[in-house]
């Protein structure tokens, strides 16, 4: 590493470390002082009159009792029902607009912003048809700023970023750091536009805010996240660290090089995403705001590390030490974002950032301290906690706090009563969920010890925490949320590949095709080819989805409906071994075998899928625990969509080498490969006598949900791995087919994908019936990689 590089680096480290030592000797006189104690009592005695009720009047509103907060939008209608929705979303987004944005709420300016941004969120929360949190919703947004392109990658990143996670860290955390930052570049970008920006223009814009705040997010779960666990070995660490910190001093990301250590393969995807993340944002970053962002995501490593080489059993920690690198920490990581998307210098928003970030720290390491402590981690509450008795020099931190919170209110933000107004909430807020999440037994203890410097300030601060009402914050509604939606998610997702593993078994047991006794004399070609072909490793889908809507949602027994999960897949089956046919796509592979006529012959395949399309019927009509005219309706049914799935191959075949519109190709896609999962969905549907209503429903998802399938197909046929596919690539261009790939290109294939995606999802919000395996079945369609 060039010395002289690194010289300068540690310079500009040690300009910043001054100015936090000097605020933290400003803050040091007042805690010892016990300034903060007659200031912040002043404060809640005009604070308390908007947040404690009189008796009287909560008696009187007793038929509107709080829900609890992790019932989002009933929390939300709550909130609208009482009146209070309007002030819960104004405190938040202020909160927001101070914390994250770096704004002074006393402008006229900022409140401008902050009553359209709560006019807005107001109006989706109350008006919005969507009732949740989804992939569905998030590209309906992107359709509408026209950064559908940008949204399908970020989906793809985080899917991928989620999935390498190792064990001892936690996904869903890394996951939903990664959506806050790339949020909050969002909205640095959009703070930055004016209101004549152009449409075009404001595209651009989010598309890069999106792909910095990705790029900026990634290091919280690769570096610092990954840093803090016990994944990599101590001689790893040292390797990663010395990497992370030659690239931010020199500016260019070093090659790999020998890496000696077990997670090698996480190393190389970690060091190649990372690469590219910071090309990008060095690529994105101006001339003038470059020097900046590097001195600004130095200062932010080092204090880290500073902080992470740290021992708890080292009992001779200065308070210096304890509070100076988190002052730079906690500070910095807010000034990097305002750098990486190179906005132009503001010295106002760096002096509040700089000044507000140990607030935000303190209140996370209060929440964290028994976590913290039973990592082993220091932090100013755990080192507080082991050494009070012997340390009568030590700071306390829960004293630091609130002169932290007095200096922001009066120095920093000059007695702003907005400002005021908003911090207490949040700090009464804090201690309030704290006491939630603990227990009271507990809380009274850390209380006793953390408080008991004033024990008349402590009664004012946890009368206020008993009494206080109207102090929660959306942004802490929304992350609760969130993380209870990725984890539910995640759960959800894990049992329904273990249900599809379990069923898919099943299936399979009861497939085979016993010989006919009548020609034991004779070998049968027909049903050993029929079995060659349904041994093979297919994903089963159809049966599977027969079986779950089947028994899980209209009760039927799983006895009484094998024959029909028979059928499906013969008939499946049979379409298939057409398909392949020398006639008709001339392919050599399915399903990691050989296809049927290179087997055996053409006449012998062309034989055997005839057999399996009567087997189909045989089975059917076996249907014996239902009435007879249901099973007839069924066999009906079974018969047009049969019939529909040839006319779709036929026009298939008719249209190679001939252009086709994209609605020829829907309709091709529909009658090829939708209309038999639709079959798959009506058909117990059917032997359950569901309504019509329910019926066109479920098609209507079938549509949508086939043509997605295909979609995902065309796009694996030009950028699929043939040994995950178990078939070859490129046999839509070598045949000359039309897909959607070839009308649309990559990019508006994928687009289509999710559009269908979306409108069946959509479809799924009018189904009366558990719709979990549907929407995770939709999910494998358009994720799946074979």
């Amino acid at each position: 590493m060039n010395e002289e590089l690194k010289k300068n680096a540690d310079t500009s480290y040690l300009l910043v470390e001054e100015k936090a030592a000097h605020y933290f000797q400003t803050l040091y006189d007042q805690v010892t002082q016990k300034n903060y104690v007659s200031t912040i009592t002043n404060d809640i005695q005009s604070w308390k009159r908007n947040h404690i009720h009189h008796p009287l009047l909560s008696f009187f509103s007793r038929g509107k009792r709080k829900p609890d907060t992790q019932g989002f939008y009933h929390y939300i209608q709550w909130l609208n029902y009482t009146g209070k929705l309007e002030h819960y979303l104004d405190r938040s987004i202020s909160y927001i607009f101070m914390r994250d944005l770096g704004k002074a709420l006393n402008s006229p300016e900022t409140q401008n912003r902050v009553r359209r941004v709560v006019d807005s969120l107001k109006n989706h929360l109350t008006h919005s048809k969507t009732k949740d949190f989804s992939m569905a919703g998030l590209y309906r947004w992107a359709q509408k700023e026209g950064i559908e392109s940008t949204i399908i990658w970020v989906i793809n990143k985080l899917k991928t970023v989620s999935s390498r996670i190792p064990k001892g860290m936690d996904a869903d955390q890394a996951q939903r750091k990664l959506i806050k930052i790339i949020g909050g570049v969002i909205m640095h970008v959009v703070e930055e536009m004016n209101d004549g920006i152009s449409p075009q223009e404001r595209t651009q814009k989010l598309d890069e805010a999106i792909r910095l705040g990705y790029s900026y997010g990634l290091t919280y779960p690769f570096i610092d996240d990954l840093l803090d666990a016990q994944v990599l070995s101590d001689k790893e660490k040292k390797q990663y660290s010395d990497l992370i910190r030659t690239t931010l001093i020199t500016g260019t990301v070093p090659k790999l090089g020998k890496w000696t250590g077990r997670n090698i393969n996480l190393i190389r995807y970690i060091h190649t995403e990372l690469s590219e993340a910071f090309e990008y944002i060095k690529v994105h970053q101006k001339r003038e705001t470059r020097k900046n962002f590097f001195e600004q995501c130095y200062v932010f490593f080092h204090s880290q590390e500073v902080d992470r080489v740290k021992n708890l059993s080292n009992a001779n920690y200065t308070n210096e030490e304890l509070y100076i690198p988190i002052i730079l920490k906690s500070s910095s990581s807010r000034l990097i974002v305002r750098s990486v998307i190179s906005a132009p210098e503001d010295e106002d928003f760096d002096n509040r950032t700089f000044y507000y970030g140990i607030y935000n720290q303190l209140a996370d390491d209060f929440t964290d301290m028994f976590d913290d402590l039973k990592a082993g981690a220091v932090t100013p509450y755990t080192y507080f906690l082991k050494y009070h008795n012997k340390r009568p020099d030590l700071i306390n931190p829960f004293e630091l706090y609130w002169t932290v919170i007095a200096n922001l209110i009066h120095n920093v933000y000059h007695s702003d009563p907005k400002t005021c107004e908003v911090v207490l909430d949040r700090a009464i807020n804090g201690l309030k969920r704290y006491k939630e999440r603990i227990g009271n037994q507990k809380y009274n203890e850390v209380m006793e010890l953390f408080a008991r410097g004033d024990s008349k300030f402590n009664r004012v601060i946890q009368n206020m925490v008993r009494k206080a009402d109207d102090v929660d914050f959306f942004d802490k509604l929304l992350r609760d949320h969130m993380i209870a939606i990725l984890k539910n998610d995640r759960k959800e997702q894990e049992d329904f590949f273990d249900k599809i593993k379990t069923v898919r078994h099943e299936i399979n047991s009861i497939l085979k095709i016993s010989e006919n006794e009548n020609v034991s004399l004779m070998k049968d070609p027909i049903i050993e080819a029929a079995n060659y072909t349904l041994e093979g490793d297919g994903k089963r889908l159809r049966p599977i989805m027969t079986w779950f809507m089947g028994v899980n949602e209209y009760g039927l027994k799983k006895l009484a409906i094998v024959p029909l999960l028979r059928s499906l897949e013969y008939m499946h089956t049979a379409s298939l071994i057409y398909d392949d046919l020398p006639s008709q796509d001339n392919a050599s592979t399915r399903r990691g075998r050989p296809t049927l006529h290179k087997v055996y012959n053409i006449a012998i395949a062309e034989l055997t899928g005839l057999f399996l399309t009567q087997k189909a019927i045989e089975e059917q009509a076996s249907l014996d625990q239902f009435d007879s005219k249901t099973v007839l309706h069924l066999i009906q049914y079974s018969a047009q969509m049969t019939a529909i799935m040839c006319q779709g191959q036929a026009m298939d075949l008719d249209s190679k080498g001939k252009q086709l519109t994209l609605e020829q190709l829907k309709m091709i896609s529909f009658y090829k490969t939708g209309i038999a999962f639709e079959a798959s969905l009506i058909m117990p549907a059917i032997l359950a006598n569901a309504d019509e209503f329910e019926m066109e429903t479920l098609k209507n998802f079938a549509r949508h949900a086939g043509i997605a399938f295909q979609i995902k197909d065309d796009l694996l046929d030009v950028e699929g791995d043939k040994n995950l596919l178990g078939k070859p690539i490129g046999k839509d261009a070598e045949n000359n087919n039309s897909t959607f790939v070839s009308i649309l290109g990559k990019e508006g294939a994928r687009k289509e994908m999710w559009e269908n995606y979306c409108l069946a999802m959509e479809a799924l919000h009018a189904v009366p019936r558990n719709t979990t395996f549907l929407k995770h079945l939709l999910n494998y369609f358009v994720n799946r990689d074979h």
